[in-house]
């Protein structure tokens, strides 16, 4: 473990989390009109609560896990089974590596927001958020970050995608 990493990696998780709570959430609250505004708070923190379940249950293990298809990681870390306080992630705690991914998995589905505030409910936010997640984003992450096809070693040889600021996985 690398105590310079780590410190790092706390930082960069806080100011990702800060992007969304508060940050997206009051740039798409200054975007609509005034009744809309709570809305919007409203669709940002529980599509951060919701994905912060469903990275914990599945996200995670989708995207992190040890699976040999390339296409998606298993399900051997749901609920980070088998993580334990000295599990490591390169030169990272894994439950920090986990926090910090999951920023990226909160961050994600709220950009898609902005694209249909004040034009759909609630509820409808909440589905298509969550099954987004699970079903586009945590097998895209896995392609690249996680190990998967489209890294190194996979379909390209030894030279992978390279993806250093997120603008594939993130913006797909």
């Amino acid at each position: 473990m690398n105590g310079a990493d780590t410190a790092w990696i706390i930082v960069a998780t806080a100011l990702v989390l800060f992007m969304t709570l508060p940050g997206l959430a009051l740039f798409y609250g200054g975007l609509v009109r005034a009744r809309n505004v709570l809305s919007v708070f409203m669709h940002c923190y529980a599509i951060a609560c919701l994905m912060s379940v469903l990275w914990l249950a599945f996200g995670y293990t989708i995207a992190f896990g040890s699976g040999t298809s390339g296409i998606w990681g298993g399900l051997d870390k749901m609920f980070l089974n088998g993580v334990t306080v000295d599990s490591l992630s390169g030169t990272l705690p894994e439950v920090l590596f986990f926090a910090f991914q999951m920023t990226f998995a909160i961050i994600t589905p709220a950009l898609i927001v902005g694209a249909y505030v004040e034009r759909v409910g609630f509820g409808f936010v909440l589905v298509f958020s969550g099954l987004w997640m699970l079903l586009c984003y945590a097998p895209v992450v896995h392609w690249i970050w996680g190990g998967g096809f489209l890294a190194d070693g996979g379909i390209f040889g030894d030279v992978g995608v390279k993806d250093f600021a997120g603008g594939i996985v993130v913006h797909e």
